[in-house]
């Protein structure tokens, strides 16, 4: 019986520790090896046995002793018998199903890992109970994302049921959610049973759902909290959209049902919202959040267990920040100025009051908890010095309990009586540990993550036990996933594949179309020569996927309408029976005026293209299905196009690998998405795939037979006047006016008068309007395309993404008109985009102002994902001075007549990216000082440090400073935010924002340089009474005036156009003088005479 416990161990030995079976001999133990070799097995057998034991004792005195009975949930601390921590169960899960897979080595545990293995399930299924009670709260957040819809994150121990409410608590944490369907992979892929019905499978999908825009959703994070300033406000974090995407990675084509499962139990992810959650996850590390520089949850975000980044360069600069800022001698703290568990936080307040923050700079508590996670990335990187550094730093701050079972403090805190102290020196004083996290009363969510290291140190456990589905590793070192669902798997250190070729199919509209394409070499196929496979619309796609998740019993409505995006269509699909290939959406002919734009759609496809190849990460190539329609033949660009379809024939797209060819030959290559659950659906499927065009003879040979648009033009008189006529004489007018121009005014006039039901001629004013609009796009004739347009009301489909890209980058946006500005610092929900850009304060002058911004809105949000640089120095985006920037490059630099709502949507695009890329070619091209100042303002841009030279500059003035009669204090605003945190840069910018001229905003962004480099030269001066920057400009200017021996004038334009060396000298002279007059002192009362100024 030994003989056979040391085979069978052995043997589990090599296969999880990866050994190669080449070692194995066919042999018996006692026939082939010496009696020592016997013996020592046996020892270590016994060894190990005992060891388990002993984990197997803990767990259950620390860990099962204080599951609940009922539902089986852990509260976050031992002594609490009342309320269930989620996370922490989930973490106590984790524990119990480690020392579970460790078990597993052996033969003869005697029944430990089952019982192990069930308590795991209890918890799990647990969990999912109470959440299951509140399906209605998944299906309404679906929707819309608000916190009073998020699933609880704490629940009555005993009952399960709801025990503090949304508006009590920040149950919204999608982290949490995000780490239950982590885990659950991990364990179904172990071989537990947690999920048993199909009700549970289907509530599992709508969980994907729930996960999949973390993106945009802010929520109260890790700790609960929100923002640091405890201020009950969300915001978005990175280890939130972090979990999410490892969530989705790992879930994406589970069987919920484990190895028996069929194919109605398999989950499916949205590719897409896992690339956008992957693209915001990386561009905010390694920051938090806007008011989180930095923050400890990171750590088990990018290491153990989410493993949420591979990116080398990423994962280090967050590491060694989290370390060199909140690394301390007992632990990590949360994040800077964190209040939670010091003496001078309230307990008895929810929230802190303004400015307190600042109270608990350098006494932030230290978890030693943070060690633990780092013994277990030094276990996964296989770190040896990692692993003893932070074991001997967790050593002296271990307690025992009775048993002398290790027990992990929660956090140490700074005594009341050393507070003052440690303020002065941090570091110098002892700290105290936590009433929770003692002998009597266990922080379970340190033991858990305590048991875990301790097995893999102790070697009962391989990290290929505890990650069995490897995320740990880069996706292409990943074990191949087979059978019939797409798999994120990818074979290069940057995640794709550096020979990844993006098939291309090209399809067309009709046979003559064809035909005359193949005349200029390019060959097409219709849909008729591609069956049986189908080409169809995204949007019949989107009303399959709608089946997905479906309940009635729970009331579950399945996958939300959301589009598919460009990833989602490069996969070809089998559903029922059908092959199916669905082509991107810029094919789509869109109810916006984009679409018309075929310069636009050319840009669109190549960025399209390089877009897929480089964020696919699913097993098999991509397949694009690129789209020729009749209309296109028609347009002014249509060579352009066939110069684009030519290059792709090559092989090659501006760099990027491409194969076109027949789609019966690319599908062997494709990645291939069956969507089975619709096979267990009785539904009828009432699809309308794409038809192709039917025509009596083929028709044209070559592009000179072909009909195209003409270039329209027209008299653009303006009949703003007819505003105060009466209704009547308004129709007498129209009947007479030709021109689409005028027409568009008048029913516009008409439109906001009457309504747009209002009958003219037999139509409704709207009817006219829609006539109109599709008169003006067939002509091309964009003015009245956009007048149109925005008189109908339309909006640009698919925008909340991109504004969501340009705030997480870092940015605000603006957008609105004038006075009526609307600050957008949070994702902003599709139904919510209507009354953004349609505001009331829109005049009928302003009405295309509508549609222009939020054309330029999808340009900043394309551009900032590609094109980053463009936006350096630029914290807000204010659309409409974006809008007036490139105005006045079109008038005052390039002396054109035209508007801007004039020119075709490409050359929009361009003049967008011209004004941004200012500082490449200003000097080359000879621009005036004035004119880089009018458009640097314009677009908000700043320098370099600038807002931390403000910091430093407030710091010096405790009456504040002055602008455009609006004071920035001192006080809160240096208490409240560090000079480093977004927060405090979106202040000053919203200061500057009062500026109303873009020239004089850029003389101040000068003047607070010239400021601060004085201070910083004399550290010893400060301002006694406020710092008035309009005066100093003022004052500048007379000095100015005076060396040209022109004093008297109102018109500062000169000094505008002046070069930045001569402002910064005659500002910096206005300041000395400002000085001088005894606004400022010495902290030495001296040394004024020698400001250094040069």
């Amino acid at each position: 019986m030994v003989d056979y416990n040391i085979g069978i161990y052995r043997r589990v030995l090599e296969e999880d520790f990866g050994i190669r079976h080449s070692r194995m001999r066919q042999r018996t133990v006692s026939g082939c090896d010496s009696e020592t070799d016997v013996h020592l097995r046996l020892i270590s057998y016994d060894d190990t046995v005992r060891k388990l034991d002993h984990y197997y004792g803990i767990v259950k005195r620390q860990l099962l002793q204080n599951q609940s009975i009922t539902i089986g949930l852990f509260p976050c601390t031992s002594q609490d018998k009342e309320v269930a921590d989620i996370r922490t169960t989930i973490y106590c899960a984790a524990s119990i199903w480690s020392l579970f897979q460790a078990y597993r080595r052996i033969d003869d545990d005697r029944g430990k890992a089952y019982e192990l293995g069930q308590s795991c399930v209890k918890c799990m299924r647990g969990i999912l109970t109470c959440w299951m009670r509140q399906t209605e709260h998944v299906e309404n957040f679906k929707k819309g994302q608000q916190p009073k819809y998020a699933l609880h994150s704490k629940f009555h121990l005993i009952t399960g049921e709801q025990i503090v409410s949304s508006d009590n608590y920040g149950h919204l944490q999608i982290d949490v959610v995000s780490l239950y369907l982590l885990f659950l992979v991990q364990m179904i892929n172990s071989g537990l049973q947690i999920i048993y019905t199909m009700d549970e499978v289907t509530f599992v999908q709508n969980l994907v759902y729930y996960v999949e825009r973390a993106y945009r959703t802010p929520d109260f994070g890790m700790w609960e909290r929100g923002s640091k300033y405890n201020n009950g406000t969300p915001e978005l974090h990175a280890s939130s959209i972090g979990m999410a995407k490892a969530a989705l990675e790992a879930i994406n084509g589970c069987n919920l049902f484990g190895e028996k499962g069929a194919s109605w139990s398999v989950i499916f992810v949205d590719i897409d919202a896992h690339n956008r959650n992957r693209s915001i996850f990386e561009t905010l590390l390694p920051r938090e959040s806007s008011s989180k520089n930095v923050d400890a949850s990171l750590l088990s975000t990018i290491s153990f267990p989410a493993f949420a980044t591979h990116d080398q360069m990423l994962y280090s600069k967050t590491r060694s920040q989290i370390i060199s800022s909140l690394e301390g001698k007992y632990g990590f703290k949360r994040f800077h100025r964190d209040g939670y568990g010091t003496v001078l936080e309230d307990s008895r307040r929810r929230f802190y009051n303004i400015a307190e923050t600042k109270e608990f700079e350098k006494i932030e508590c230290q978890w030693p908890l943070f060690y633990i996670y780092m013994i277990i990335e030094g276990m996964f990187k296989n770190n040896e010095e990692q692993v003893k550094e932070y074991k001997d730093k967790l050593k002296p701050l271990v307690k025992r309990d009775r048993w002398g079972d290790p027990v992990i403090p929660m956090y140490y805190y700074v005594h009341k009586d050393s507070v003052h102290d440690e303020k002065a020196e941090p570091g110098s004083q002892a700290r105290q540990p936590s009433t929770g996290g003692t002998p009597k009363n266990l922080f379970l969510w340190g033991q858990s993550i305590w048991i875990i290291a301790s097995l893999l140190m102790d070697n009962l456990l391989h990290i290929n036990e505890l990650d069995l589905i490897r995320r740990h590793l880069p996706s292409y070192n990943r074990p191949r996933k087979g059978g019939r669902y797409s798999a994120f798997q990818s074979k290069n250190s940057k995640g794709t594949a550096s020979d990844l070729v993006v098939q291309v199919v090209l399809i067309a509209e009709s046979m003559r179309l064809q035909a005359m394409m193949a005349t200029y070499g390019i060959q097409t196929q219709t849909p008729h020569e591609v069956e049986p496979v189908q080409i169809w619309p995204p949007k019949e796609l989107v009303r399959v996927y709608q089946n997905l998740g479906v309940s009635e019993k729970l009331g579950l409505k399945g996958r939300p309408p959301r589009p598919i995006g460009a990833l989602g269509t490069s996969k070809i699909y089998r559903v029922c029976g059908q092959t199916v290939l669905c082509y991107p959406l810029v094919f789509e002919v869109s109810d916006f005026y984009l679409s018309h734009d075929m310069a636009l759609l050319i840009d669109d496809i190549k960025t399209e293209l390089h877009f897929v190849g480089k964020y696919w990460r699913l097993s098999g190539r991509p397949t694009v299905c690129i789209l020729i329609r009749e209309e296109h033949m028609r347009d002014v660009h249509f060579r352009k196009l066939l110069d684009l379809l030519a290059m792709l024939k090559t092989g090659y797209c501006d760099g990027l690998k491409v194969r076109t060819g027949r789609l019966q030959n690319l599908i062997s290559s494709s990645c291939i998405e069956h969507l089975d659950f619709m096979s267990t659906m009785d539904i009828d499927l009432d699809i309308t795939p794409f038809e192709q065009m039917q025509h009596a003879s083929i028709g044209y040979q070559s592009l000179t037979d072909v009909p195209t648009a003409i270039t329209y033009s027209e008299d653009s008189k303006s009949f703003e006047d007819m505003a105060l006529q009466p209704t009547a004489e308004i129709l007498t007018v129209l009947r007479s006016v030709s021109t689409l121009h005028g027409q568009t005014q008048l029913l516009g006039i008409l439109l906001r008068r009457e309504g747009p039901n209002f009958q003219v001629d037999g139509n409704s004013v709207r009817d006219r309007v829609c006539a109109l609009l599709h008169q003006a796009s067939s002509l091309r004739y964009w003015a009245a395309v956009r007048q149109c347009t925005a008189l109908l009301s339309k909006e640009v489909e698919s925008i909340s993404p991109y504004i969501t890209t340009v705030l997480v980058s870092g940015k605000q946006l603006t957008v609105g008109y004038g006075k009526d500005e609307i600050l957008l610092d949070k994702p902003v929900q599709p139904g919510e985009i209507h009354d953004l850009f349609y505001t009331s304060a829109l005049q009928a002058d302003k009405v295309v102002q509508a549609v222009l911004q939020q054309e330029v809105v999808l340009y900043c949000g394309k551009l900032i994902a590609t094109h980053t640089q463009l936006f350096n120095g630029i914290l807000n985006i204010r659309v409409g001075w974006v809008i007036r920037a490139m105005t006045y490059y079109l008038h005052d630099v390039c002396k054109g007549k035209e508007t801007v709502e004039s020119l075709a949507p490409n050359e929009v695009r361009r003049l967008v990216v011209r004004v941004l890329s200012l500082d490449e070619w200003a000097h080359k091209e000879k621009l005036s000082p004035q004119q880089i100042r009018v458009i640097d303002g314009c677009l908000g841009r700043t320098p370099k440090r600038f807002y931390e030279k403000v910091f430093h500059i407030l710091a010096k003035t405790p009456e504040g400073v002055r602008l455009c009669d609006q004071v920035l204090p001192q006080q809160p605003t240096i208490s409240e935010m560090s000079y480093g945190e977004l927060n405090f840069a979106l202040t000053v910018q919203s200061l500057l924002n009062r500026i109303q001229h873009p020239e004089y905003r850029q003389i101040v962004v000068e003047l607070f340089s010239v400021v601060a480099t004085i201070l910083e030269r004399n550290p010893e001066l400060k301002f006694l009474h406020e710092l008035n920057l309009d005066q100093i400009v003022r004052d500048a200017f007379k000095i100015f005036l005076k060396d040209l021996g022109r004093e008297g004038t109102e018109d500062i334009s000169s000094f505008y156009n002046a070069s930045p060396v001569a402002v910064t000298s005659y500002l910096a002279r206005a300041v000395v003088n400002f000085m001088l007059t005894g606004d400022v002192r010495s902290e030495i009362e001296e040394g004024l005479t020698f400001c250094k100024v040069s």
